[in-house]
Order: structure tokens, then C-alpha cells, then sequence
């Protein structure tokens, strides 16, 4: 197991101002997202849960919303590579 840590990622695009999430090494432990369609954003923190962040933002990058630029789904793959990128800079 690697070590947990906690990050926030302010959105640009979407309905939602703020991932927060929690990662143990690569695996997700913990999604929130503040604002934004609440049962969507808990459907997707569920189904991410325990998962691997590089697969998550391979199967999420690119999801837009509507005619939009991005989704919120599109955001967690930010907000995750940069989660992912600062625990590489803290070793």
C-alpha cells in the first residue's frame, strides 16, 4: 500500500466547483465533488472508489457535457493527473 493523501482540484467548466479526493498510491479511496448534480457526482464517486486513477482517466478524459467544452467527469481525470503528478514531485 502506498501512502494516502488528500488533494483539491478547482474546476474549470462545470457546474461543480471542487473535486476533493484521496489517494492511496495509484488507487482512489475517496471522490467528492462540491456543487454540481449531486446523484451524478456520488454515482461517479462510487463507481470510481477503489479503482486504479491512470484507468479512471483514460475511461473519463474527453466526457463532455451537453454542447460543452467538458464534464465533470473530464474534470476528475485533471483533477486525478494532477494528484498523480504532485505525489510523483513529493518522492
Amino acid at each position: 500500500m502506498g501512502k494516502k493523501t488528500a488533494y483539491q482540484y478547482k474546476t474549470k467548466g462545470v457546474c461543480s466547483r471542487l473535486i476533493t479526493l484521496e489517494l492511496d498510491g495509484e488507487t482512489i479511496q475517496n471522490v467528492e465533488f462540491i456543487g454540481g448534480c449531486s446523484g451524478n457526482s456520488r454515482g461517479i464517486s462510487q463507481l470510481v472508489k477503489g479503482r486504479n486513477a491512470k484507468e479512471i482517466i483514460r475511461r473519463l478524459r474527453g466526457v463532455r457535457c451537453g454542447t460543452g467544452r467538458t464534464s465533470c467527469p473530464d474534470q476528475l481525470s485533471f483533477a486525478l493527473e494532477e494528484a498523480l503528478k504532485q505525489a510523483q514531485e513529493c518522492k
